[in-house]
């Protein structure tokens, strides 16, 4: 199975959409992800994001950690904030097609 982090690249959407589409617009688009803390934003991920929690359901509790470490590391390295809150910009791609 392609990962679905695929559908981010403009390649991917004419591949599963280009036959069928009169027109296919993308856009790089900002968003920023802001919460109390960084420790805020997993409990909120881990508890309402499906694929960070069927990720943490489906590890043992040593690579539960392992994780949680790791994703507290990227956030360390991209937090903008200086405050203990979180503030981490991200780029998703936006996409319009319109069906023949």
């Amino acid at each position: 199975m392609r990962s679905p982090a695929l559908w981010g690249t403009r390649e991917r959407i004419e591949e599963l959409f280009g036959p069928s589409a009169a027109s296919i617009r993308t856009e790089a688009t900002r968003f920023v992800f802001r919460y109390r803390s960084p420790e805020h934003w997993l409990h909120v991920f881990r508890s309402w994001y499906g694929p960070v929690l069927k990720t943490y359901a489906a590890l043992e509790p040593a690579a539960q950690s392992a994780l949680t470490a790791d994703l507290m590391a990227l956030v360390a390295r991209l937090n903008r904030a200086g405050d203990g809150s979180m503030v981490v910009p991200a780029e998703y791609l936006q996409v319009v097609v319109v069906r023949c």
